[in-house]
């Protein structure tokens, strides 16, 4: 099946309605979607691990390297069977939905194996970006997520740079692009892995290391 070879427009919440039963139908057949979050653009689909091996396939993603999960509702933490420490309840509830990713651990026979990273756990966000948001609630289901670039470049801030960069897959109809503009120059989420004793910092990103510590004074690593 061939796609729109523009984007989807995905500004207003009747924009975001309107785009989503075609986007389940494309989830279902394991696509990959593009879409803008709070930060930057991203690439992801469903959880399974078809679609997970295809979203490995069209951004060249080497071993090792896992994409997070973004989650709309705590529930969908329950239902993976993901474990919050007491250090990563606080900081969920002081700055969830927001830019602030936290890996997890559990998930074992509910998240395939290529999600889970280096350290063992599951990277999750909740999203702060509304129609997103609305997006996932309606797929229920997490969506993974990884930045909107080819190899080597930087993240895509916007739907006219990933056309231009990615026409031939969206024409194929493999990728699906969802329209939400230009975004406002961001820095990536910050990455906190709370699978060990202390939560410890794994990339500084738009919440700083000392705003984080106002809620949880014991995070290991700074900048």
């Amino acid at each position: 099946m061939t796609g729109d070879p523009r984007g989807i427009p995905f500004w207003s919440q009747p924009e975001v309605d309107a785009s989503i039963p075609e986007t389940l139908w494309h989830l279902e057949r394991h696509g990959v979607l593009a879409y803008p979050t709070e930060t930057v653009y991203g690439f992801g689909g469903a959880i399974d691990s078809a679609s997970v091996n295809r979203l490995v396939a069209i951004k060249k993603r080497p071993d090792g390297k896992p994409f997070l999960l973004l989650i709309s509702n705590s529930a969908m933490i329950d239902r993976l069977g993901l474990q919050l420490s007491k250090s990563a309840g606080m900081l969920a509830a002081r700055f969830w939905p927001g830019p602030l990713t936290l890996v997890l651990s559990g998930g074992e026979g509910r998240v395939p194996p290529r999600l889970r990273g280096p350290e063992g756990g599951i990277a999750v966000r909740w999203t702060s970006h509304p129609g997103l948001q609305r997006l996932i609630s309606a797929i229920g289901d997490p969506l993974t997520s990884t930045s909107a670039n080819r190899p080597g470049q930087p993240p895509s801030m916007s739907a006219a740079g990933i056309l231009a960069a990615w026409k031939q897959e969206i024409a194929r109809g493999t990728l699906r692009l969802l329209d939400g503009g230009t975004l406002q120059p961001s820095a990536p989420s910050t990455v906190i892995d709370c699978t060990g004793r202390h939560p410890r910092v794994i990339r500084p990103g738009a919440i700083s290391v000392a705003t984080l510590r106002d809620a949880v004074p014991d995070i290991v690593g700074d900048v």
